[in-house]
């Protein structure tokens, strides 16, 4: 189990050794040398390194600094530039560094040299909210403007989350001049983060009367040691500050403000709105489900003149009698009630359609607009016509414009509505953290002398929390008193709850169940795990999918064409209409030629809408990076998602990954009556004084378990002796104990029994290590000590053979323990003594041969591999490293979670493929109806209001087809898995 309660693990850093160690995986921003900078990306940290490069004279040259570049293992992203004889090169530093980058390109035949300059500094990233983007248009316009500001290296603009995540250089551009150049583009923009919030907080004050005390408090605060920086806003009675949660934290500063000024200020956590993302999806809910009403209450009046008081003989009579001329009462009454709709609930059109044409770029606001304009101002002058004429006889089509405008905003409220939904996942998780926590005071001593209840975000590292049986644990930490079982399904997706007891690790959010726990917090607020995996998510919903490329460039095209398409229908039936080319018994007779051949121009205007087509991709990643998420499985954006459906051979590391990664007693074997416990009493005594060894350690553990004690006393051993590279010799209970190999009994004159000699030669075919035990100089036992394979192990590799995806295994250990490993599982393929380099040369062969391979490990020296693999998976449990290279990590180190994330991947890309079928056919089939296709048959013809309910209900159901992925279940197969145990005899 110690594999599976750790989401902490699979998010913290190593603080300089190769073992795991509570350390936050977003580090504060380390120094680099100038001229490389960092980069941190949805969730790998990356150098970006630029060079000039001489010798260069055309894009064959080019090509060949790049191919040289990329052949290095860790190379992300390598790109030239002949005109300026440059070369930017983003990489991971973990295993290659910019020495060996120029090293490179100077063998490719080039001069090579690391630009150093003064003005690089670390990369920062803001995420910003922008309101009013309606189609992959809007987005694509806010993307390019944001990535020709001076000074932004990428822009990612998410159309389904109306976020925006900036990576810039914070001292060429600020995050104020981004919201800005988003602003310049016609929506509103908010900052939700910077790359300065990861240990920040803002506090109100309460008793704050003038500037001078403002500026006493600030004082105050900036002299505390941690603090980074304060901000205060006088106005808001508000401070802000960024600090180093190791040396101080929220309560210090409350009781530095509340000492200050004779204590006459009060100081607490500025109230938040909400939650920020819903409370801002709640006011957009809100917003559209108001206009859709208002617009009801004027649309109704007009749909019943128009089309069904029309029918009532008394009613009728009433709405056709004439106020002046030719104009009669119906179509005042049209014109009084439509002209709210059109001008002030339909504003919202307008505003979007202005801005996008003042950018270049039309999108669907545009569509909207002169659809309904069109209908609107026909309609007006219909009406002057009537009024100052004796004989026309003109129809109205208010009804058209103010039905087209009530429809498409249901249609956005439900669109809105639906998509709120795609982001419960993140929701769900934000909300795992309990309002408050109960901290212990401690005495010299280490006793309990008081409790009190605090905000659970006041709590600072190394407090003491108590976690009584039902709460949620309020911070991640370390059990320092209590046994308990904690379910931690809600962050791992591991169903079983944990056993807890002093020493183990805890995460925030999940739930103790029985017993009480004092912790040690170790990392709290925007360091916890439950933070990190929040912003992993996020960061992976806002990454685009490669295939989302094909909705971007057709969007960019789309909205031109339909209203080119509108334009040519109308203008086709107008003349068609002139011409006589059908027959006049064709057209209503409430109509003209004119009026029919314009309400076909505004239902093909109206019908065609790319919300659609941009919602296909981004609502499917988020639901499938959300359902991942609760399921342990942290994919790290869409182009991690498309790469692993495609998957077709997965490469298995063999230590850590098929196996548990460390030593365990998995079979004993003794030659005299002598009871078991009381066999591993005597040879844990002989052990324990050398337990630091990897194989001592195992019998040790091995023993307690069956003590069933966590610090048993042993017997006292004497005459300790550790022979290296053979054993040791202890004087146990005054019987003499040998514990070692064979050697070790040849030099003492211990004979080895024939069954013995069996048994030792059967373990090492089995790749274990056979340890002997003698008490007096006979032989009374046999361990056989090994690195087990993980459970299920077998049926995995059975499985993913029936999924038509080939396993090989790569490993650094000898040939024969890679042999047997492999040979136990049912791997075909085994390449064993590989070093690093040559992991990743062999996964680049086999995508050399036409293979989408998946590389799956957990340590250092997998890296390079994970990087070189089309997809990358880390084993929850493994190095920082592995997980920071990898594209998607197993929290719960279970190696069913590589069917569960290739499956996913594939439920995944179904879908999406599923709501490109759906957005394209719809516009495909609903385009030519629109344009009268049926007509001449059929004398079917689809109204404008039709086709504007047509048009939002596609956007709602391609939302909703998303959405069908959170019902997404494993493969039943995996949940009849055998799970196999120890084997004592």
């Amino acid at each position: 189990m110690g594999s599976k309660f750790l989401a902490l693990a699979c998010l913290r850093k190593n603080e300089g050794s190769g073992n795991l160690s509570p350390r936050s995986h977003y580090p504060s921003m380390p120094r680099y040398p100038k001229g490389v900078t960092e980069e941190e990306g949805s969730s790998n940290v990356l150098l970006k390194a630029v060079f000039s490069v001489t010798g260069m004279t055309c894009s064959a040259c080019a090509a060949s600094v790049e191919k040289a570049v990329k052949r290095l293992p860790g190379i992300r992203q390598a790109v030239v530039d002949v005109l300026n004889n440059r070369a930017q090169i983003l990489f991971y530093p973990s295993f290659v560094n910019e020495e060996s980058i120029r090293e490179a390109i100077e063998d490719a035949g080039f001069q090579a040299a690391l630009i150093r300059e003064d003005n690089e500094t670390s990369i920062q990233i803001c995420r910003i909210r922008i309101q009013g983007m309606t189609c992959t248009s809007c987005s694509s316009t806010v993307e390019t403007a944001l990535q020709v500001i001076q000074g932004v290296v990428k822009a990612q603009v998410a159309l389904a989350t109306e976020e925006a995540e900036v990576h810039y250089t914070p001292n060429v551009v600020t995050y104020n001049q981004i919201l800005e150049a988003v602003e310049n583009t016609g929506f509103q923009a908010t900052l939700i983060s910077t790359g300065e919030d990861m240990s920040r907080i803002d506090l109100q004050v309460e008793g704050v009367r003038t500037g001078r005390s403002m500026r006493i408090i600030e004082s105050s605060l900036q002299a505390l040691p941690g603090v980074e920086g304060v901000e205060t806003h006088p106005l808001l009675n508000k401070v802000s500050l960024s600090y180093k949660p190791d040396l101080t934290g929220p309560r210090n500063f409350i009781n530095v403000i509340q000492e200050t000024g004779s204590r006459r200020f009060k100081a607490m956590i500025f109230p938040e709105e909400g939650g920020k993302r819903n409370s801002h999806r709640r006011e957009e809910i809100k917003q559209y489900y108001r206009s859709f009403l208002w617009s009801l209450v004027f649309t109704i009046p007009v749909f019943l003149t128009s089309m069904v008081f029309m029918y009532i003989p008394g009613i009728k009579h009433g709405l056709d009698a004439k106020v002046v001329k030719m104009l009669t009462v119906g179509e005042i009454i049209r014109w009084v009630l439509s002209t709210p709709v059109q001008f002030v609930i339909g504003r919202r059109f307008y505003s979007g359609a202005y801005k996008a044409l003042r950018l270049g770029s039309p999108n669907m606001d545009v569509l909207i607009a002169l659809g309904t304009n069109t209908a609107y101002f026909y309609s007006v002058y219909s009406v002057l016509r009537a009024a100052t004429s004796d004989g026309f006889k003109g129809t109205d089509f208010f009804e058209t414009s103010a039905m087209l405008i009530s429809f498409i905003l249901l249609g956005k409220y439900l669109e809105v509505l639906a998509k709120g939904k795609t982001s419960d996942a993140i929701a769900k998780l934000m909300n795992l953290t309990p309002d408050t926590a109960i901290l212990l005071t401690l005495d010299s001593e280490g006793n309990v002398v008081g409790e009190e209840e605090i905000d659970s975000r006041l709590i600072q590292k190394n407090d003491v929390i108590k976690i009584i049986p039902g709460a949620k644990v309020a911070s991640d930490g370390l059990v320092i008193w209590g046994q308990s079982h904690v379910n931690e399904s809600m962050i791992t997706g591991e169903a079983r709850p944990v056993a807890k007891r002093k020493g183990d690790t805890v995460i925030g959010g999940t739930v103790n169940e029985n017993g009480v726990l004092h912790i040690k917090a170790t990392w709290v607020g925007s360091e916890s795990a439950l933070a990190q995996i929040v912003r992993l998510v996020e960061s992976a919903q806002m990454a685009k999918a490669p295939v989302q490329k094909f909705a971007d460039r057709i969007s960019k095209y789309f909205v031109p064409m339909v209203i080119l398409m509108s334009f040519s229908t109308w203008l086709a039936w107008f003349i068609a209409g002139k011409v006589r080319a059908y027959p006049k018994s064709w057209i209503p007779s409430s109509m003209d030629s004119f009026q029919l051949s314009l309400q076909f121009g505004i239902s093909v205007m109206v019908i065609a809408c790319p919300c659609a087509l941009g919602l296909a991709t981004p609502t499917a990643v988020m639901v499938g990076t959300g359902v991942g998420a609760s399921q342990g499985i942290l994919i790290k954006g869409g182009q991690a998602l498309e790469n692993a459906h495609k998957v077709n051979c997965v490469v298995f590391d063999k230590t850590g990954t098929l196996t548990i990664g460390k030593p365990v007693v998995v079979n004993t074997k003794l030659f005299t009556n002598m009871v078991l416990r009381e066999f591993y009493e005597l040879v844990a005594a002989a052990e324990v004084v050398n337990s630091e060894h990897p194989l001592a350690k195992a019998v040790v553990e091995y023993a307690k378990r069956l003590r069933d004690e966590e610090n048993p006393i042993w017997p006292e051993a004497r005459d300790f002796v550790s022979i290296a590279g053979h054993g040791v010799k202890a004087m146990v209970r005054n019987k003499e104990i040998l514990v070692g190999n064979k050697t070790l009994m040849a030099d003492h004159n211990v004979a080895l029994p024939i069954d013995a000699e069996e048994i030792l030669a059967e373990a090492e075919a089995m790749a274990q290590t056979g340890i002997i035990v003698s008490i007096n100089r006979e032989v009374v036992g046999i361990l056989a000590v090994s690195d087990p394979l993980k459970p299920a192990a077998q049926e995995v590799i059975s499985i993913l053979k029936s999924m038509k995806v080939r396993s090989i295994m790569v490993t650094g250990d000898n040939w024969g323990t890679a042999n047997s490993i492999a040979k136990e599982v049912g791997i075909e393929t085994v390449i064993a003594e590989a070093k690093p380099e040559q992991k990743a040369e062999q996964v680049k062969n086999l995508q050399a041969s036409g293979h989408k391979v998946a590389m799956v490990g957990d340590g250092i020296n997998d890296s390079p591999a994970l990087v070189a693999a089309d997809v990358g998976m880390a084993i929850g449990a493994g190095t920082d490293i592995a997980i920071e290279a990898a594209d998607i990590v197993l929290m719960k180190s279970n190696l069913e979670d590589v069917i569960t994330a290739i499956d996913l991947s594939r439920k995944t890309f179904s879908r999406i493929r599923l709501n490109y079928i759906w957005a394209l056919g719809y516009n495909l089939l609903g385009i030519p109806i629109a344009a009268g296709a049926l007509f001449p048959s059929t004398r079917f013809r689809l109204p404008p209001w039709v086709a504007g309910a047509a048009m939002a209900a596609s956007s709602v159901s391609v939302v909703c087809c998303s959405l069908l992925l959170k019902y997404y279940r494993r493969p039943k197969k995996l949940n009849n898995l055998e799970i196999r145990g120890i084997s004592i005899e």
